[in-house]
């Protein structure tokens, strides 16, 4: 009863979630297909068709190309599809390109040379990178960052910090070898390693000092009711206003809020699969739907972040190795170029079907842990 009264709150909430999970998820789509339409129009490549979304077609138009521009019932994707393409996925109609004639393979996404096809593919994740790159970039520049230094103003007892002898009026310079410019680079650092001795760097009195920390695991809820694991070390500093910065400077700190993101996510991989971390926190559109809710009702700010977070996930998501994704193709064009002929039209249909059902299981265990998500609220 409790698991159904949960998803009766949820559906109850559902509609305000939509509109925010729609919008973060087109704009995340659409930049990604658009990558791969780019570089496929710049190459000679005949596109056939440009979808936000699958199934039915809800309305479309074609442009002067002959390229149908559709959106689907249900926006849980989108793709591109080449001329010559079978599917969705882009895997090829072996019957109808062996009926091409020379002017049709000419346009063909099959019959170019592996460069190309390598550069269409991953064209659609660079999309979301540099999306990613410019929403950071925008919220840097008009809304600033926060820019305190990592100094100490107080000291929790019985805290980690406390342990590692931390004194009021520290300034953190370093962890682990990382320069720390501000407090914020600090907190983000400590959050993501309970557990884990950190080496910091403090100047104290004039003179610098090596401190060794473990940041205990604190375990709460956020005012949604999310649960959220974190690092604390036990200390508190004076927060400055955010300050603004100029394009190129908001530039550069969009690349590089946007490679702590890479780092983080294969950091938490690599913790899944050595035990660390548990993989509950794999959510599917379920729980993207009710975060995209939960932060849309922070501000638009935080939402246009939430897109960029987002992006950078699919766009590293469909670089993974895996058939049927950008990177299982790249993975099959790496081959074709070394050996210097495709894999056997066999050996590729096998891939695909063991990326599908790779797929379909991740699908699977994310929705899983969706569903045990909104059960638990």
């Amino acid at each position: 009863m409790q698991v159904l009264s949960s998803f009766g709150t949820f559906g109850s909430s559902f509609l305000g979630y939509a509109v925010p999970f729609l919008f973060v998820l087109t704009i995340v789509v659409f930049f990604h297909e658009l990558g791969h339409f780019w570089i496929a129009r710049r190459c000679g490549v005949k596109i056939d068709a440009f979808s936000i979304g699958f199934g039915p077609e809800l309305f479309g138009f074609y442009d002067r190309h002959g390229t149908r521009w559709r959106i689907a019932a249900i926006p849980l994707g989108g793709y591109v599809r080449f001329f010559g393409d079978d599917s969705a996925a882009s895997t090829p109609d072996q019957t109808a390109l062996a009926k091409m004639n020379q002017a049709e393979r000419k346009v063909s996404f099959f019959y170019k040379p592996v460069a190309q096809r390598a550069a269409i593919v991953a064209a659609g994740p660079i999309a979301n990178f540099i999306l990613a790159i410019l929403i950071f970039a925008g919220i840097f520049m008009f809304y600033g960052k926060q820019a305190s230094p990592a100094r100490v103003n107080t000291v929790f007892a019985d805290s980690a910090a406390s342990e590692a002898g931390f004194k009021t009026g520290d300034l953190v310079l370093a962890i682990d070898g990382k320069k720390i410019d501000n407090f914020m680079d600090m907190q983000r650092i400590v959050s993501v390693h309970p557990g884990e001795t950190l080496s910091f760097l403090v100047e104290r009195d004039g003179k610098e000092i090596v401190l060794k920390a473990t940041p205990k695991l604190d375990e709460h809820k956020d005012r949604f009711g999310n649960v959220l694991r974190i690092g604390r070390l036990g200390i508190t500093g004076l927060m400055d206003p955010p300050v603004t910065v100029g394009p190129l400077t908001a530039l550069s700190m969009g690349v590089a809020e946007t490679w702590f993101i890479v780092d983080r996510t294969f950091a938490y991989i690599g913790g899944i699969i050595v035990g660390r971390e548990s993989p509950d926190q794999l959510g599917g559109p379920l729980r993207i739907a009710q975060v995209s809710g939960q932060v849309a009702s922070i501000s638009f700010t935080a939402l246009m972040h939430l897109t960029a977070v987002l992006s950078v996930s699919i766009g590293l998501l469909n670089l993974f190795p895996v058939p049927l994704l950008d990177g299982g193709h790249l993975l099959f064009y790496s081959v074709e170029a070394i050996r210097g002929r495709p894999l056997s039209e066999k050996a590729q249909e096998m891939g695909f079907r063991i990326g599908l059902a790779v797929v379909i299981m991740l699908m699977i265990f994310a929705t899983w842990n969706d569903i045990l998500h909104l059960a638990s609220l």
